[in-house]
């Protein structure tokens, strides 16, 4: 399962928010060939903003569609 994505507050990036923190990422464009140097965005491992609503799989006032049983 893929950890649910957020724009990165410094670069705007799509990157996956891990345990309530933005994953570590480089910073877009591309490095020199020459250099081996890691260099993450600032943004990396910062806290990300609670959502206003948590996501939810399923609405859960929105009736079954014909077909659907119940599952117990």
């Amino acid at each position: 399962m893929s950890a649910p994505r957020r724009a990165c507050p410094v670069c705007t990036r799509e990157i996956a928010v891990v345990g309530g923190r933005y994953a570590r990422h480089d910073p877009p464009g591309r490095r020199p060939a020459f250099s081996y140097e890691l260099v993450s965005c600032p943004g990396s491992r910062r806290s990300a903003p609670l959502l206003a609503t948590e996501p939810r799989l399923f609405d859960p006032e929105e009736p079954p569609t014909d077909g659907q049983q119940q599952l117990f």
